[in-house]
């Protein structure tokens, strides 16, 4: 299949309005076992962190999506410039 053809194919996706409304995650736990990984979205505020959402995924599905989060981050800082993190000691509470 050519560029043209994959670029015009589009996905259906059904959400309810909570779910297409988005989470925030500000930061995130993984852990892992022989078969999947379980991925911890986290909201951390000044009362803790708070579990936003949980994603189970298979080891090789893992891997697609750093492939597929690399390809996204670069073609951002392409568009938008590099990304400068923050310093640990920054991303306290004040």
């Amino acid at each position: 299949m050519d560029d043209t053809k994959k670029k015009s194919e589009q996905i259906q996706i059904k959400a309810n309005e909570e779910m297409s409304q988005g989470r925030y995650s500000n930061s995130m736990f993984i852990a892992h076992g022989p078969e999947e990984f379980i991925i911890d979205w986290l909201l951390n505020s000044p009362t803790g962190a708070h579990l936003v959402s949980r994603i189970i995924v298979t080891p090789g599905h893992v891997k697609r999506i750093i492939s597929a989060l690399n390809d996204n981050l670069k073609r951002y800082e392409e568009k938008y410039g590099e990304i400068k993190l923050a310093e640990p000691a920054d991303q306290k509470f004040h």
